[in-house]
Protein backbone atom coordinates (compact mmCIF):
# COMPACT_ATOMS: atom_id res chain seq x y z
CA UNK A 1 0.00 0.00 0.00
CA UNK A 2 2.74 2.48 0.83
CA UNK A 3 4.39 1.68 -2.00
CA UNK A 4 1.47 2.43 -4.21
CA UNK A 5 0.86 5.54 -2.39
CA UNK A 6 4.55 6.84 -3.16
CA UNK A 7 3.89 5.68 -6.86
CA UNK A 8 0.71 7.77 -7.13
CA UNK A 9 2.32 10.98 -5.03
CA UNK A 10 5.46 10.87 -7.82
CA UNK A 11 3.08 10.26 -10.73
CA UNK A 12 1.07 13.66 -9.56
CA UNK A 13 4.12 15.54 -8.88
CA UNK A 14 5.79 14.98 -12.06
CA UNK A 15 2.57 15.86 -13.56
CA UNK A 16 2.52 19.05 -11.55
CA UNK A 17 6.25 19.73 -12.97
CA UNK A 18 4.96 19.01 -16.38
CA UNK A 19 1.78 21.58 -16.44
CA UNK A 20 4.09 24.29 -14.52
CA UNK A 21 6.42 23.95 -17.60
CA UNK A 22 3.73 23.92 -19.69
CA UNK A 23 1.63 27.11 -18.20
CA UNK A 24 2.00 30.03 -20.58
CA UNK A 25 4.03 32.29 -18.11
CA UNK A 26 6.36 31.45 -15.10
CA UNK A 27 5.51 32.66 -11.61
CA UNK A 28 7.97 35.63 -12.10
CA UNK A 29 6.67 37.07 -15.00
CA UNK A 30 3.52 37.21 -13.32
CA UNK A 31 4.29 38.75 -10.18
CA UNK A 32 6.52 40.90 -12.31
CA UNK A 33 3.51 41.93 -14.80
CA UNK A 34 1.02 42.68 -11.36
CA UNK A 35 3.55 44.63 -9.30
CA UNK A 36 4.30 47.24 -12.53
CA UNK A 37 0.37 47.56 -13.68
CA UNK A 38 -1.02 50.28 -12.50
CA UNK A 39 -4.58 48.16 -13.65
CA UNK A 40 -6.00 44.95 -13.11
CA UNK A 41 -3.72 42.86 -15.22
CA UNK A 42 -5.76 40.16 -17.88
CA UNK A 43 -4.89 36.79 -17.38
CA UNK A 44 -8.15 35.38 -18.96
CA UNK A 45 -7.83 32.19 -20.44
CA UNK A 46 -4.03 31.66 -19.26
CA UNK A 47 -2.64 28.01 -18.34
CA UNK A 48 -1.51 29.25 -15.21
CA UNK A 49 -1.66 25.92 -13.28
CA UNK A 50 0.93 24.70 -10.59
CA UNK A 51 2.41 27.72 -10.20
CA UNK A 52 3.87 29.31 -7.09
CA UNK A 53 2.11 32.38 -6.52
CA UNK A 54 1.88 32.34 -2.62
CA UNK A 55 0.85 35.70 -0.77
CA UNK A 56 0.94 38.06 -4.03
CA UNK A 57 -1.73 40.80 -4.07
CA UNK A 58 -3.41 40.66 -7.67
CA UNK A 59 -4.92 43.75 -7.25
CA UNK A 60 -7.97 42.93 -8.76
CA UNK A 61 -6.41 40.93 -11.58
CA UNK A 62 -8.86 39.23 -14.02
CA UNK A 63 -8.78 35.42 -14.57
CA UNK A 64 -12.03 34.55 -16.21
CA UNK A 65 -11.85 30.60 -17.61
CA UNK A 66 -7.91 30.87 -16.24
CA UNK A 67 -6.60 26.81 -15.20
CA UNK A 68 -5.38 27.25 -11.89
CA UNK A 69 -5.27 23.71 -11.51
CA UNK A 70 -2.88 22.84 -8.31
CA UNK A 71 -1.50 26.49 -7.89
CA UNK A 72 -0.39 27.64 -4.85
CA UNK A 73 -2.93 31.00 -3.77
CA UNK A 74 -2.12 30.57 -0.29
CA UNK A 75 -2.48 33.68 1.15
CA UNK A 76 -2.99 35.80 -1.76
CA UNK A 77 -5.27 38.63 -2.20
CA UNK A 78 -8.06 38.08 -4.51
CA UNK A 79 -10.63 40.25 -3.44
CA UNK A 80 -12.60 41.96 -6.34
CA UNK A 81 -10.94 39.57 -9.38
CA UNK A 82 -12.85 38.32 -12.15
CA UNK A 83 -11.97 34.33 -11.27
CA UNK A 84 -15.52 33.37 -13.40
CA UNK A 85 -15.15 30.09 -15.05
CA UNK A 86 -12.14 29.71 -13.67
CA UNK A 87 -10.26 25.82 -13.12
CA UNK A 88 -9.29 26.40 -9.17
CA UNK A 89 -9.14 22.33 -8.52
CA UNK A 90 -6.40 21.31 -6.21
CA UNK A 91 -5.21 24.62 -5.92
CA UNK A 92 -3.98 26.15 -2.21
CA UNK A 93 -6.24 28.98 -1.41
CA UNK A 94 -5.55 28.43 2.81
CA UNK A 95 -5.89 31.98 4.22
CA UNK A 96 -6.66 33.59 0.86
CA UNK A 97 -8.79 37.03 0.62
CA UNK A 98 -11.74 36.48 -1.81
CA UNK A 99 -13.95 39.10 -0.82
CA UNK A 100 -16.45 40.03 -3.37
CA UNK A 101 -15.20 37.72 -6.06
CA UNK A 102 -16.25 36.64 -9.35
CA UNK A 103 -16.38 32.95 -9.14
CA UNK A 104 -19.33 32.38 -11.35
CA UNK A 105 -19.34 29.03 -13.17
CA UNK A 106 -15.66 28.23 -11.08
CA UNK A 107 -14.58 24.69 -10.50
CA UNK A 108 -13.02 24.04 -6.88
CA UNK A 109 -12.70 20.52 -6.68
CA UNK A 110 -10.55 19.82 -3.54
CA UNK A 111 -8.62 22.68 -2.94
CA UNK A 112 -6.11 22.86 -0.15
CA UNK A 113 -7.70 25.14 2.45
CA UNK A 114 -6.12 24.58 5.89
CA UNK A 115 -2.07 24.79 6.34
CA UNK A 116 -2.55 21.38 8.78
CA UNK A 117 -4.09 17.64 8.31
CA UNK A 118 -6.02 18.84 11.36
CA UNK A 119 -8.38 21.71 9.71
CA UNK A 120 -8.12 24.73 11.53
CA UNK A 121 -11.08 27.32 10.48
CA UNK A 122 -8.39 30.41 10.66
CA UNK A 123 -6.57 29.38 7.62
CA UNK A 124 -9.96 28.80 5.55
CA UNK A 125 -10.40 31.50 2.91
CA UNK A 126 -12.51 34.43 3.17
CA UNK A 127 -15.60 34.41 0.17
CA UNK A 128 -17.47 37.56 1.77
CA UNK A 129 -19.50 38.80 -0.95
CA UNK A 130 -18.13 36.93 -3.38
CA UNK A 131 -20.67 35.54 -6.58
CA UNK A 132 -20.47 31.80 -6.43
CA UNK A 133 -23.50 31.01 -8.41
CA UNK A 134 -23.20 28.10 -10.93
CA UNK A 135 -19.99 26.90 -8.96
CA UNK A 136 -18.75 23.55 -8.41
CA UNK A 137 -17.65 23.31 -4.95
CA UNK A 138 -16.36 19.86 -3.51
CA UNK A 139 -13.61 20.46 -1.24
CA UNK A 140 -13.50 20.36 2.83
CA UNK A 141 -13.68 23.98 3.49
CA UNK A 142 -14.08 24.06 7.46
CA UNK A 143 -14.72 27.91 8.78
CA UNK A 144 -14.39 28.84 5.15
CA UNK A 145 -16.42 32.65 5.34
CA UNK A 146 -19.17 33.07 2.84
CA UNK A 147 -20.75 35.79 4.55
CA UNK A 148 -23.39 37.64 1.95
CA UNK A 149 -21.96 35.30 -1.14
CA UNK A 150 -24.25 34.60 -3.65
CA UNK A 151 -24.09 30.40 -4.15
CA UNK A 152 -27.62 30.32 -6.42
CA UNK A 153 -27.41 27.58 -8.04
CA UNK A 154 -23.90 26.36 -7.01
CA UNK A 155 -23.03 22.56 -6.40
CA UNK A 156 -21.48 21.27 -3.14
CA UNK A 157 -20.65 18.34 -4.19
CA UNK A 158 -18.77 15.20 -2.37
CA UNK A 159 -14.89 15.20 -2.50
CA UNK A 160 -12.93 13.55 -4.68
CA UNK A 161 -11.30 10.78 -2.88
CA UNK A 162 -7.23 10.68 -3.55
CA UNK A 163 -6.55 7.35 -2.81
CA UNK A 164 -8.87 4.21 -3.56
CA UNK A 165 -12.81 4.47 -4.43
CA UNK A 166 -14.35 6.39 -1.14
CA UNK A 167 -15.66 9.95 -1.47
CA UNK A 168 -16.15 10.78 1.99
CA UNK A 169 -19.02 14.21 2.24
CA UNK A 170 -18.12 17.63 1.03
CA UNK A 171 -17.33 19.27 5.12
CA UNK A 172 -17.78 22.66 5.86
CA UNK A 173 -18.23 22.63 9.35
CA UNK A 174 -18.21 25.72 11.31
CA UNK A 175 -18.28 27.75 8.07
CA UNK A 176 -20.01 30.97 7.92
CA UNK A 177 -22.68 31.42 5.63
CA UNK A 178 -24.95 34.26 7.20
CA UNK A 179 -27.00 36.33 4.97
CA UNK A 180 -25.81 33.77 2.12
CA UNK A 181 -28.11 33.45 -0.59
CA UNK A 182 -28.53 29.86 -1.69
CA UNK A 183 -31.21 29.34 -4.05
CA UNK A 184 -32.04 26.02 -5.65
CA UNK A 185 -28.07 25.62 -4.58
CA UNK A 186 -27.35 21.74 -4.19
CA UNK A 187 -26.01 21.10 -0.61
CA UNK A 188 -27.11 17.53 -0.76
CA UNK A 189 -25.17 15.39 1.67
CA UNK A 190 -23.22 17.80 2.82
CA UNK A 191 -21.50 18.28 6.81
CA UNK A 192 -22.50 21.90 7.98
CA UNK A 193 -22.47 20.83 11.89
CA UNK A 194 -21.78 24.26 13.68
CA UNK A 195 -22.58 26.18 10.44
CA UNK A 196 -23.76 29.05 10.90
CA UNK A 197 -26.71 30.05 8.27
CA UNK A 198 -28.38 33.59 10.09
CA UNK A 199 -30.93 34.59 7.43
CA UNK A 200 -29.46 32.56 4.63
CA UNK A 201 -31.72 32.45 1.68
CA UNK A 202 -32.46 28.74 1.10
CA UNK A 203 -35.47 28.77 -0.92
CA UNK A 204 -35.40 25.39 -3.91
CA UNK A 205 -32.40 24.40 -1.86
CA UNK A 206 -31.18 20.37 -2.05
CA UNK A 207 -30.29 20.03 1.14
CA UNK A 208 -31.27 16.28 1.05
CA UNK A 209 -29.04 14.21 3.85
CA UNK A 210 -27.41 17.14 5.29
CA UNK A 211 -25.53 17.40 8.67
CA UNK A 212 -27.06 20.60 10.23
CA UNK A 213 -25.99 19.16 13.85
CA UNK A 214 -25.86 22.24 16.09
CA UNK A 215 -25.76 24.61 13.23
CA UNK A 216 -27.46 28.38 13.38
CA UNK A 217 -29.89 28.75 10.93
CA UNK A 218 -31.58 31.61 12.88
CA UNK A 219 -34.35 33.16 10.22
CA UNK A 220 -33.29 31.65 7.13
CA UNK A 221 -35.33 30.33 4.36
CA UNK A 222 -36.32 26.85 3.83
CA UNK A 223 -38.88 27.38 1.34
CA UNK A 224 -39.83 24.76 -1.00
CA UNK A 225 -35.78 23.23 -0.01
CA UNK A 226 -36.01 19.75 0.18
CA UNK A 227 -34.95 18.49 3.78
CA UNK A 228 -35.15 14.32 2.97
CA UNK A 229 -32.80 12.85 5.57
CA UNK A 230 -31.51 15.66 7.02
CA UNK A 231 -29.84 15.99 10.59
CA UNK A 232 -30.85 18.69 12.90
CA UNK A 233 -29.85 17.49 15.87
CA UNK A 234 -29.36 20.82 18.17
CA UNK A 235 -30.25 22.71 14.92
CA UNK A 236 -31.03 26.51 15.57
CA UNK A 237 -34.36 26.84 13.94
CA UNK A 238 -35.90 29.86 15.43
CA UNK A 239 -37.75 32.16 13.46
CA UNK A 240 -37.17 30.00 9.60
CA UNK A 241 -39.18 30.59 6.93
CA UNK A 242 -40.81 28.44 4.79
CA UNK A 243 -40.62 25.30 7.41
CA UNK A 244 -44.06 24.30 6.73
CA UNK A 245 -42.97 24.73 2.93
CA UNK A 246 -40.17 22.59 2.73
CA UNK A 247 -40.05 19.10 1.06
CA UNK A 248 -39.62 16.00 2.97
CA UNK A 249 -40.01 17.17 6.17
CA UNK A 250 -41.49 14.26 7.54
CA UNK A 251 -38.23 12.18 6.82
CA UNK A 252 -36.16 14.91 8.58
CA UNK A 253 -34.14 14.00 11.36
CA UNK A 254 -34.24 15.11 14.94
CA UNK A 255 -36.21 17.74 14.57
CA UNK A 256 -37.51 17.69 17.47
CA UNK A 257 -34.15 17.76 19.27
CA UNK A 258 -34.06 21.27 17.40
CA UNK A 259 -33.89 24.69 18.95
CA UNK A 260 -37.04 26.58 18.34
Amino acid sequence: MHGKRFGTALALWVLGSANALSADLTARQVTDSVFRANSPVDFAGKNLSFLDLEGLDFKKARFAGANLYGTDLSKTKLAGSDLSGARLDRASLANADLTGANLSHASLLSITAHTTLEPNPADAPVFAGADLSDAYIASRLDGADFRNANLSRARIGKLIATWGSYQPRALLMGANFNGATLIDADLSNGVFRFAKLRDANLRGAKLMDCDFSQADLTGADLTGADVTGADFDGAVIAAVKGLDQALGLDQAKNLAKAVR
